[in-house]
This record gives C-alpha cells, structure tokens and sequence, in this order.
C-alpha cells in the first residue's frame, strides 16, 4: 500500500493527524494482543479504526457474564454457549475495518510457550498476564533484530496501568506531530551569534535547541537554505550563527524562518530493570506518591496472585493486610524506596477483582496510541510506566464493604469497584447528552457497560440532527458501512442495546438551540435530568449549553478533542465555574486586503479560494433566485427600475443573467476567462497601481515581506493545475445552470479543442483604487453608481428582446460545499484556485489534502484520544451522581503525542460582593413568587425588603420593563406585572435581568431575577 491508496473517505481525519507515511507504516504492520477483557478489547476497537495490517487477538478464558460489564463486543448469547473470549469478539472487530484482518488465537501462552511465533509481529501487547509471562515475552522481544515493540497494561479495580519497551533504539521522526512553525523576519544582525527578529513583533514559538531554516532572505542571502540551531533571546528573537563574516552581506529586507523537524533517538529499558528502578509520568499533581505506591502495589498483586493462585477478596481486611505487607517486602527491592501509602493499597485489594470501565476506556485510548506510536514513530512515546487511579468513587464505602460483593450478573465488575448503592444511583440516571459523533458514541459504550438508566426509572436522552457519513466511520464506532446516511442518534442508541439491552434510550435529532427551547428542551426538560453531557464539536453550541445548565442548576460534563490533544471539565452548581467562565483565544480574522490583494503565505490563498467557490456558486446564485423570484416578471422589473425605484440585488442579477451559460462551451470559455482575471489581470492591475520600485513615505519598499509583488501566469494548456482550474470551474458553472455534461465533454482532448476556440479580453488597466490599509472591512456590496443601474437597465432590455426569459432562465442551482465528495469538484475547484494564487504570488503550494483541511475547516480526530476522553468524562459522572465534594473532581487536559495528562481540581465560580455580607456566584438566581395583581412597585418593594436595595432597572429580554430615567416609566409602577410583561398562556415564569444601585450611586448588576405569575 502507497500513501496514493489511501482510503481518504474513511481516514481524512486521522490523516491530519498521523500523516500519510505514518498511515502507511501502519498498514504494513501487524499487531499481537494477548487477552481480550475490557481493556484488550477497546486497545482493539482503537488500533483496527487506526487501520494497522492485521491483529492477532488472544485469550484462553471463555466468557462470564461478568465479562458483558467491560467487553462491549460481548453478547449474551456468547456466554450462554461458553464461546472463547477472542473468537466471540473477532467478527465484530473485523467489522470496524475492511482494510485490517483480524485473527483469534486460543493457543495456550505461558512461561514455558516458544514464543518464535511472535517475530512475525511488530509489536506485542499483553493485558491480563502474570508478571512472570510480562517478563519472558519482554525479554524475547527485545533480544529480536529489529526488535518487537513491547507494551502491557492492566486494570484491576479502580486502578491501572501501562508500560512500554521499544528497544534500546527507537527512532521517534515527528516527536509532537505540530505543524512546523514558521515567522516573517524583520531584521537580521552582523554579529556574533547574529540575532533574527520578527516582524511586528511577533512571536516565534521557537525552542532553544530547534533547528531553523531560512527563504527568501534579501541582503543576507547566504542565510536561504541553510540550517541552524537556535538559542531563543525572547519570544519575538532568537540567535544562530556567527554572521559576521564576508558571505554574510548586510541583511536588507525579507525573509522568512522555518522549524525544521529532526529525527531522535529514545532508548528504553527492560521490565526486568523498570521493575525496581521506574521511569514514572506523574499526572495528577495533587497525587505525587500515588504512582510509585500502586507501582508496588501492581507488583505485589502479582506476587499475591503466584502465592495464592487467586487475586484478593472484594472488600477483605486480610487479604489486604497481606497485599500491603508484600508490597513493603518488595519496596527492599527498590533502586529508591517509596513511601508505601497502605490506604491505596488497601483499596487496590478491596477491588482488584473488578474493573471499572471507565478506566479501561481511557487506558485503552491512551495503550492504543502507543502501539500506534510503536509502529510509526509518530510522537514521543510514553516512557516508561502511567499509573492511574479513580479512588475518590470509593468514598463512602469504608462502612459499606459487603456492597462489594458480586452476584453473579453483568453489573459485578462495577459493584466490586463502586458497591452496589452507587450501582443502583447509576441504574437510575436521567441523563441528556448532546450530540452522539465520536465521543458521543463512547461515551454510550460506557453508559451501556456501566448500566446507566438501565432501572425502570432511569432514562438517558441524546439527540444528534447530523446523518452518517463514511468519514464518521473512522472514529464513531458505534456506526457500521451499512448506517450511512441514516440519523446518528437512532443509529448509535441501536448499538448501544446490543451491547446492554437493559438500557432506556430515548433518541431525538433535535438542535439544541434557541428555536428548541420553548417547545422541547425547556426549563421543565432540564430540570428533569440528573446531568448533561456535552458531546460537541462547536464553541457556540457548547456556551448554549452551558447557559441551560447554569440557569436550570444542572451539572455538565463537558469534553473535546483535536488530535491528539483532548480536554474534560466537569461544571457542578454552586461547586465549580462554568464552560462560560473562560474565554477561548480570540480567532484573529485575516485583513481583508491581504486576502484581496497581498497574500503571504498558502492559508491566505486557500481562503480566498473557499471565498470564491461561496461567491460565485453559492452567495450570488441565491441573491439571483430570490431576485427573479420576487420582485415580478423581467418586463415589470424594467419598468419599475425604469421608474427610478431601487431593487436590492438588480445590477448583480441583470449582470449574471446577461453572463450566464446556456452551453458546455459557454462554461469553459467562462471558465477560461475567470482564469485571465484572477491570475493574469489581477497581478498586472496590481504592478500597474504599484510598480516594483514603489517606495513608502519612510523610503521603504512597498513591495518588501511579507507583502510579495505577483507575477501574472499565462495559461498554459499543458499544465496539469490549470486545466484543474478551467475543467472543475466549467462544471460547477454547468451544475449552477443545469447544463448537461457528458463524459467525452470532460476528457482532457474535448476541453483542449474547446479552449482552442476561446478569445480572451485583452489587459486594460484601471483607475480604481486598491485598499491597502489592513484595518478596512470588506466593502458593502450594495451599492452602486447611477452609471451600472443605466447599464442594468440596458442589458434587461437587450436581453428581453434577444432571449427567451423563462423561470429555467431564471432559477440557478446554488451550490452547498460539501468537502467530502470527492465526485462534486469543489475541492478541486478550491485546490487548483488557491495553488494557481499561489504561484502568482511565489508562496508554497499546498497539496489537495491540506486545501481540504483548511478549506473545510477540518478537526483533525483519532479514535484514540476519543475513547481515552470518553473514559474520563464517565469517571467524573460517576462522581456528580456519587455527590463527591470539589477536591475529588478532575478537569483534564491532555496530549497523547508528547505524551501529557494534567489532571488538576477545578476552579470554583467567581465570587461577587454585592455588599458586606450578601454575595452572589454565576449559580445564584433570587426567586420572586407574585400573583395576577402583583404589581411593578410590589416587584421592586420586594428587593428592597429582602435584599435592601432600590432597583434601578428591570429588563426581559430586549424589552426594558422598568428604567426610571426612561419617560414614562415611573407611570408603570402600579401596572401589574402581568401586563407589563404580557406572558403566554402557559408561561409560569420569566427571568429578568434586575440591577441594583450600590452604596457609591453606581449600578450593580444583580443574580437573574425569576418571577412566578401563579395566575
């Protein structure tokens, strides 16, 4: 396989993220994975939707129905028949991907197995293994030539772990996998080291140690093409070499640096030597020991096991006075000893037996991701151990042990972690979560193994108004080849009861917006719920949102992925702040004149591409259809602009009726001469308004980085780039105007005779002015001279004597940009538009696969950061509906490239004093319980009586109930608030924004004020 034979439908997300080499070291690899419980299986899910070669899935147990509360692809049935663990679960693996074959093997595996059957493999992963076995079939990868990447992992209880070995060489290529950053420069000094600045002071990113690369450099041109390692001096400077020499000309203008990604070498260790000497990642700051403590604890489970031949008891005081005592005898053993916390341990034994199935949905994303990295190269490796723990969702058991008792259903692996109280708390959820794309769908996997709403009274709502496409099938995996272009949320509620038929789902395909909120997800629904789970992939929706639950005192789960990258934020009322509390980065918009007129770099060309395509096939086509179609027939249209009336859109109207194709050669001579204009006419109106020698008012060259002069391109007809061009705009034109195309239009041979034929208008230049302040908005399209309404009236009368004027004449066929159809042209339109910009103005052309990123603003995604997410989010629902105070919550960020995971505690809501003694946070909101002749100054009697304060302002939504200074007002007060606010029928309530005057005569705005009419 070849990076031209990759399955862009199915993989362009995770494309962005892995690059198509590292695409197909995968598809050349192939994977063993011993032990298919709940954590071999979602390290299976993860790697099969990556698209590796094949997988050997391996396990000697057979089913328990204990089994069906962590591995998903588990059924009923396969217990009731005693199927093996991994030929019940290979079918519906092989499902997840037509490109991956999947193998089980039932073959025994033990410390006496010769193991030479593992060399056709690139790496080796073991869940479920004794320690000893760890050991053996470490050792024997690592004596292999190459050596056979190595990873285990485990989860016992609420606790568990991962471990890798790729060797004693292993060449990581792309360490964090970010685009390589680049800066305009400003000025470079003759010194020793000599020093870089960018321009406008902006800053580089750059780190000490970065390898740099510079182009385009005026004066100092020995510098383009050469490398250097950097010293950074600030954020907007940095230093390379000694440019003091003769080859070193003074530096006038230009140029630009570009980092440079290097290969590096990681050396690992053996199990054996981890063992005692651990290289350790700590993720959660507020549990420093914690990692060390369960390193011994793993250790001594195992040691337990090999004593015991069993793991310990749920909830047994000796068998966890014994784990602890061998824990201790092993910390001899360690390179440094730890601190033994014995109340960790303690619960590792309490429910090392279970396994909480969150946190196999996490370490199976995280595991996952480093199989892949084993096989590629792409990131920086884990190095060497991850620890984890959900502890906190113990909290109330310490009197509770015997919850921990199994009984012998599906739910056993849950009760041994959280008891059965919880267990129950959880069967009777009422969740909402919105959205069911790629976390949406893990997040149901986990509800089903966790048996969420599976009590009578329990009941998960989600709703999704998206349909499938074969893109989604990457990474929702609750989606199979057969559901596309059926609604998300049906599909994947479906799903989800094949994995545990005792759930209640109620699937809608509803936004979650304004329009929805009166009619179906109103205060009555939200005060319905226990808990909201976000499952976006939007700001605007996500603040929606979380002003529904602020205002409506719900908890809300919120999480996001990009990459590699992924966060989780957990909003509990009155304990923590909300999504709405921080701000994202502001997105800075690209001056409108640079897009016109002075791109620099392939982002700048690639937007005014996608800006075209929206103009010309989708903004003016629909101004056209409504312009026809409302304002008569054309001969009363003539008339009445005849008459001197204005008609908005006319003069664009008149102007693409006149314009318009009626024939194939009509689009390509259209096409052709769209091609002269853009990227002929364009540069020399350009150099005819500022020749190259233009200087500023300070003496400095118009022309100097990072404005670039263009240079105009003749079509050539044998350049692949510009027949794209000609061939993708001509049927777009033709789709706009329903004219048909047959096949032998579009072969290359029909076209070339056609554009043969073409006679281009010559360049005339113009007078008209060419903005070049950067801070100018793009001009209102609405206006025009008296001089183009004559000539719109003209060409109406020309065109209703020469033409038939039908409605096919005047109805256009608007185009909706869909980025992933391969077959519509629009990416080839977007490509060869932006490239052939781009040469005009010497930047860097882009490949059809990044035009399609930026154009359509593509979220580069991968299973693997979406489960290890989707399993973080469930650990803390289980802690909102256990009730856990602040300190036991965690907000995550984390980046499985570098590898980080920064668990931290959240922020709890901001604090305003309105006066000594009276605060409010973002969660306070003041009830008032009128009647129907409550009156406006009862309203405000109230506040001053409750509160002491003289309100200075009512306000319902744009309406100003109550302003004093506003004529009149006082007048109202009176007026029952039921005339005053004038409710619906079936309105109980309003909320009004109330404001307060402060001790200092100032306004204070107050918590939302909500009135009850009880009428």
């Amino acid at each position: 396989m070849d990076s031209m034979e990759i399955d862009d439908a199915l993989y362009s997300r995770q494309r962005y993220v892995l690059g198509d080499s590292a695409m197909v070291r995968m598809a050349r690899s192939s994977v063993f994975l011993s032990g298919m419980g709940g954590l071999g299986v979602e390290v299976a899910k993860n790697i099969v939707l990556a698209g590796i070669k094949s997988l050997t899935v391996h396990d000697t147990k057979t089913a328990t129905v204990a089994d069906l509360g962590t591995q998903f692809f588990l059924r009923e049935e396969d217990v009731k028949e005693g199927k093996n663990r991994a030929e019940a679960s290979v079918e519906r693996l092989a499902e997840l991907n037509p490109y991956v074959t999947v193998k089980a093997s039932t073959s025994p595996l033990g410390e006496n197995t010769d193991l030479s059957f593992l060399k056709e493999y690139q790496c080796v992963v073991l869940t479920e293994a004794s320690l000893n076995l760890q050991l053996k079939v470490n050792f024997f990868c690592r004596t292999q030539d190459p050596p056979i990447k190595f990873v285990s992992g485990d989860v016992y209880g609420v606790f568990c772990c991962c471990f890798c070995d790729f060797g004693d060489e292993f060449e990581v290529c792309d360490a964090t996998g970010e685009e390589p950053k680049e800066v305009f420069m400003a000025k470079v000094t003759k010194a020793d080291p000599g020093v870089v600045t960018c321009l406008e002071n902006r800053m580089h990113g750059f780190e000490t140690g970065d390898v740099v690369t510079f182009k385009e450099v005026i004066g100092m041109d020995a510098l383009n093409g050469t490398s250097h390692k950097i010293s950074v001096i600030s954020p907007y400077a940095f230093s390379i070499c000694d440019t003091t020499g003769e080859k070193f000309q003074p530096y006038k203008h230009g140029g630009m640096a570009r980092q440079v990604k290097e290969t590096t070498l990681m050396n690992f260790e053996s199990l054996e030597k981890q063992l005692t000497s651990p290289n350790l990642l700590t993720v959660d700051f507020a549990k420093m020991q914690a990692p060390s403590t369960i390193h011994l604890g793993m250790w001594a489970l195992h040691k337990f096991q090999e004593e015991h031949s069993r793991l310990p008891k749920p909830g047994n005081s000796e068998d966890a006075a014994k784990l602890v005592e061998l824990a201790q005898s092993l910390n001899s053993k360690m390179e440094e000893q730890v601190e033994v916390d014995s109340k960790l341990l303690t619960w590792l034994s309490y429910t090392a037996r279970g396994c909480f199935a969150p946190l196999t949905a996490a370490m199976g994303g995280i595991l996952a991701q480093e199989v892949l990295k084993a096989l590629t190269g792409k990131f920086t490796p884990l190095k060497q151990w991850l620890y984890m723990d959900s502890i906190e969702v113990c909290q109330d058991l310490e009197s509770k042990l015997e919850s921990l008792q199994p009984k012998g259903d599906r739910n056993d692996a849950l009760r041994m972690c959280i008891g059965e109280e919880l267990l129950k708390k959880l069967a009777s959820v009422k969740l909402f979560m919105v959205g069911c794309g790629a976390i949406g769908c893990e997040m149901l996997k986990n509800y089903a193994l966790m048996g969420i709403a599976s009590a009578a009274d329990g009941m998960i709502t989600i709703t999704d108004n998206d349909l499938i496409e074969k893109s989604n099938l990457n990474r929702q995996f609750l989606f199979r080849p057969h559901h596309i272009r059926q609604p998300k949320s049906t599909t994947a509620a479906a799903s989800a009861l094949e994995i545990n038929p005792e759930l209640h789902i109620d699937p809608h395909q509803h936004k979650v917006c304004p329009d929805t909120e009166e009619k179906v997800y109103n205060d009555t629904f939200f005060e319905s719920q226990d808990l909201c789970v976000n499952a976006l992939d939007n700001v605007e929706a996500r603040r929606y949102m979380d002003s529904r639950c602020v205002s409506n005192q719900r908890a809300l789960l919120e999480s996001g992925t990009m990459g590699p990258k992924g966060h989780v934020q957990t909003i509990v009322p009155h304990l923590t702040e909300s999504y709405g509390s921080q701000r994202d980065p502001v997105d800075h918009d690209v001056p409108y004149c640079t897009l016109k007129s002075f791109p620099a770099v392939i982002e700048h060309t690639i937007q005014w591409a996608r800006d075209k395509f929206e103009s010309i096939y989708s903004q003016k086509p629909s101004l056209y259809n409504k312009f026809w179609s409302t304002n008569g027939t054309p001969a009363e249209i003539l008339q009445t602009l005849k008459g001197g009336a204005q008609l908005d859109g006319a003069v664009q109207s008149v102007k693409l009726l006149k314009n318009r194709p009626y024939r194939w050669a009509d689009c390509v001579a259209l096409a052709r001469i769209k091609f002269e204009k853009y990227f002929n006419h364009k540069a020399k109106q350009l150099l005819h308004t500022f020749p190259l020698d233009t200087a500023m008012k300070d003496g400095t060259l118009f022309w100097q980085s990072p404005k670039r002069p263009p240079k105009p391109v003749d079509f050539d007809p044998e350049d692949e780039v510009h027949i794209l061009f000609v061939m993708s705009c001509s049927r777009l034109l033709a789709g706009l105007c329903n004219i048909p195309v047959t096949d032998e239009d579009l072969t290359n041979a029909a076209l070339l005779e056609l554009l043969s034929t073409i006679k281009v208008p010559e360049f005339r230049p113009k007078s008209k002015t060419i903005e070049t302040d950067e801070s100018a908005k793009k001009p209102d399209q609405d206006e025009f001279s008296g001089d183009e309404v004559e000539r719109s009236i003209h060409n109406l009368g020309q065109l209703l004597k020469e033409r038939d004027l039908n409605s096919n004449t005047l109805q256009m066929v608007p185009a909706v940009f869909e980025k992933d159809d391969d077959s519509n042209g629009h990416i080839d339109f977007i490509t060869a538009c932006s490239n052939l910009r781009a040469r005009m103005y010497s930047i860097e052309e882009a490949d059809r696969l990044k035009t399609k990123r930026i154009a359509g603003r593509i979220v580069p995604a991968i299973a693997t950061t979406t489960a290890a997410v989707a399993g973080l989010v469930s650990i803390e629902l289980v802690k909102v509906v256990l009730g856990s105070p602040l300190e036991h919550y965690r907000n995550c960020f984390l980046n499985l490239a570098l590898p980080v995971m920064v668990f931290s505690e959240p922020a709890p809501p901001e604090t305003s004093i309105i006066r000594e003694g009276l605060s409010i946070t973002l969660w306070d909101k003041w009830d008032v319980h009128g009647n129907k002749d409550f009156t406006l100054k009862q309203f405000l009697g109230y506040f001053k009586e409750k509160h002491g304060f003289e309100a200075t302002m009512v306000v319902y939504g744009v309406k100003m109930v109550y302003v004093p200074i506003m004529p009149g007002h006082k007048k109202r007060l009176p007026q029952t608030m039921v005339k005053l606010i004038k409710p619906g029928a079936e309105k109980k309530y309003v909320d009004l924004t109330v404001s307060f005057e402060g001790e200092d005569g100032e306004d204070i705005p107050g918590p939302p004020v909500r009135y009850f009419f009880h009428l």
